[in-house]
């Protein structure tokens, strides 16, 4: 598939919307400096080419419960393609672990975990021991404080510089 190019209202439009899902077609038109139905339709055309991949809510967790908030690195004991293949599939599925990379380094992955608390996340880490899913190490780090956490993504910033 053809990588579809962007231009800088296209670039405006993925800025508007990263920051406001529930913007009003109206609202995001005036913002972008098109008319409705054509700032309409490059939404609609950066939703098909899977450029824009959904909406969601933010939601302030800790503003409903108290979270640990964990980082955990991870090195398998064996790096056959199965056995990041059986890792994969196990993480996949466990709730509590929100984010998953596969990193290059001196670790095989990175995950980010939220746990009620941090005997909530040993009972998670236990529970992954006992299944036997190939974890030679891991290391813990505790957030203590969460100094930036960007949702929107600098999609002009990385963009390839044109010539």
């Amino acid at each position: 598939m053809a990588a579809l190019k962007l231009d800088q209202i296209d670039l405006k439009i993925l800025d508007a919307v990263q920051r406001d899902g529930r913007i009003t077609k109206l609202a995001l038109a005036d913002k972008v400096g098109l008319s409705p139905t054509p700032c309409w339709m490059r939404l609609r055309k950066l939703e098909k080419a899977g450029i824009v991949a959904g909406y969601h809510a933010r939601v302030a967790m800790r503003a409903v419960a108290p979270v640990a908030t964990v980082l955990m690195e991870v090195t398998l004991a064996s790096h056959r393609q199965a056995d990041f293949d059986r890792f994969e599939r196990v993480i996949r599925d466990v709730p509590e672990i929100v984010a998953c990379w596969s990193v290059g380094g001196g670790v095989d992955y990175l995950l980010k975990v939220m746990a009620r608390d941090i005997d909530a996340y040993q009972r998670l880490v236990d529970a992954l021991l006992e299944r036997e899913i190939g974890i030679d190490r891991y290391f813990t780090y505790i957030v203590t404080k969460t100094v930036k956490e960007e949702v929107a993504l600098p999609v002009a910033d990385l963009l390839p510089v044109q010539s």
